[in-house]
């Protein structure tokens, strides 16, 4: 009789614990920052709120892009709708462009964000710019 009531009991308990655990929600951010660094090889897109905690990042490498195909503005576009579906969750709507490099998918990416229903409040080209500091390398013989 006394084991009846013990299992009875357990299973209220596993319930009750069960549905502490069923309602978690994700925070709300509203303004964010994007990093796009395209060099000739690839492109790194990373999607930050405003102190830097970063909430969802893709680059053309990582979605199976290989070799050339990696630079090419279509491997942009592809990168930013796997990174917006990955920030979706947050509710994102402003977000500040901050773009690095010369590859070839700058404006296909900023296009793609607008695209991917983003509001762009600032965009910024901080591609660092050398001042006579190191020798640059010998020029490519094709």
């Amino acid at each position: 009789m006394e084991e009846t009531v013990k299992t009875t009991e357990t299973t209220e308990a596993s319930e009750a614990t069960a549905a502490k655990k069923t309602k978690k929600s994700k925070r709300q951010i509203l303004k964010g920052r994007v990093s796009i660094q395209c060099t000739y090889n690839n492109t790194i897109i990373t999607i930050a709120d405003m102190n830097g905690a970063v909430l969802g990042w893709s680059s053309s490498g990582h979605l199976s892009f290989k070799g050339a195909k990696k630079s090419t503005p279509y491997a942009a576009t592809q990168v930013v709708a796997d990174v917006s579906e990955k920030v979706k969750k947050y509710g994102l709507q402003e977000l500040e462009v901050f773009v690095k490099g010369v590859g070839s998918g700058r404006e296909a990416s900023i296009r793609a964000l607008v695209n991917n229903g983003f509001n762009l409040t600032t965009i910024k080209d901080i591609t660092p710019i050398p001042h006579n500091g190191c020798r640059p390398r010998r020029p490519r013989r094709i």
